[in-house]
């Protein structure tokens, strides 16, 4: 499954790399790219191992907020 979503709190490059890497971390995700300009990740993953507060939960605990969009 593919799902995008919104990201609130990044400036840099550096807060783009932190929420990847965050996003690429939660079991069942496959791959994560984020989008500085828009503020949003593209994450493809197995929904049969995550689900879309397992990401979120992720993305905040590096101090960021997500949302489903």
């Amino acid at each position: 499954m593919k799902k995008i979503y919104h990201i609130e709190g990044m400036s840099c490059d550096h807060c783009v790399a932190r929420v990847e890497k965050a996003m690429s971390e939660v079991p069942g995700v496959k791959k994560a790219k984020v989008n500085l300009k828009k503020a949003n990740a593209k994450v493809k993953y197995d929904e049969q191992l995550v689900t879309d507060d397992d990401i979120i939960a992720k993305v905040t605990e590096v101090g960021y907020t997500a949302t489903v969009e």
